[in-house]
């Protein structure tokens, strides 16, 4: 087994994680939504959440692996297309669904994992190399942030089904 891409993905998690690790230690309390707003980074995911309906479902239900797309992923989206994504409450529960997968899922087992299946309904695809991880596509920039009833994983890209 050519562990070359284990390595370089550890050492990758070891300089892009720690900081992000290191400023939510201590919050396991807080459950996912509040660990995100907090962070300051997931504004856009957080409004999205909410105006979904999903909530009060991903502060009280779990355990989840979230892969939270940053505000500078939603940007890269096109103002007029987030726009209507917000205001279509099906292809939006559909969108943020599919950056959720059941159970806590670390780095460390997210490394293993060649597809995960998310709480949409289909799978998402995981791609170790020596850049490091993505998931269909989406670089993941930091892992493991804890939360009371799961973990967020953070990613560069919005995904969809």
């Amino acid at each position: 087994m050519n562990k070359r891409p284990l390595i370089a993905f550890a050492a990758l998690l070891l300089i892009v994680a720690a900081p992000a690790i290191a400023d939510h230690h201590g919050k396991a309390g807080k459950n996912i939504v509040e660990v995100a707003q907090e962070a300051g980074q997931f504004n856009t995911l957080i409004a999205a959440v909410q105006a979904a309906g999903l909530a009060d479902t991903l502060a009280t239900g779990g355990p989840f692996t979230v892969f939270a797309p940053t505000d500078e992923a939603f940007a890269k989206i096109p103002e007029d297309q987030l726009a209507a994504i917000l205001e279509d409450t099906e292809t939006l529960t559909a969108i943020l669904t599919y950056h959720v997968v059941s159970g806590v899922v670390r780095a460390e087992q997210v490394v293993g994992l060649d597809s995960a299946t998310t709480l949409q309904g289909s799978d998402i695809t995981i791609t170790v190399s020596d850049a490091g991880v993505s998931v269909d596509g989406a670089q993941v920039i930091a892992t493991d942030i804890e939360a009371s009833n799961g973990v967020i994983h953070v990613i560069d890209t919005v995904i969809t089904p």
